[in-house]
């Protein structure tokens, strides 16, 4: 029954910025590490962004400077703002989580059902 719904996708301008959000629901009694990743057509999934229950964050390289991930503990939620954007930022962008959930003793990965973003004039 836990679900990441994901929200913020869209058609953007080159130079733009979009800011991607993430809930999750369900009964849950923790969230660990929530982040985002990306894939476009004919290429690999890679990481853009996590961040740690404590609040650490990671990022991939090619976002580094223009681009901030936060979370919200109490509400379960982590969102993605992205500045700057270009072409190659264009891909689907989805949510995950590793959390606990009813039932069980351990994390488990969750995934959000993806949200499109597209970076084009």
């Amino acid at each position: 029954q836990v679900q990441l719904v994901e929200s913020g996708g869209g058609l953007v301008q080159p130079g733009g910025s979009v800011r991607l959000s993430c809930a999750a629901s369900g009964i849950i009694f923790g969230i660990n590490t929530m982040g985002w990743y990306r894939q476009a057509p004919g290429k690999q999934r890679e990481l853009v962004a996590a961040i740690t229950r404590g609040g650490t964050t990671n990022y991939a390289d090619s976002v580094k400077g223009r681009s901030t991930i936060a979370r919200d503990n109490a509400k379960k939620t982590v969102n993605l703002q992205m500045n700057s954007l270009n072409s190659e930022d264009t891909a689907v962008y989805y949510c995950t989580a590793s959390i606990l959930p009813l039932g069980r003793n351990t994390y488990v990965d969750y995934w959000g059902q993806g949200t499109q973003v597209t970076v084009s004039s």
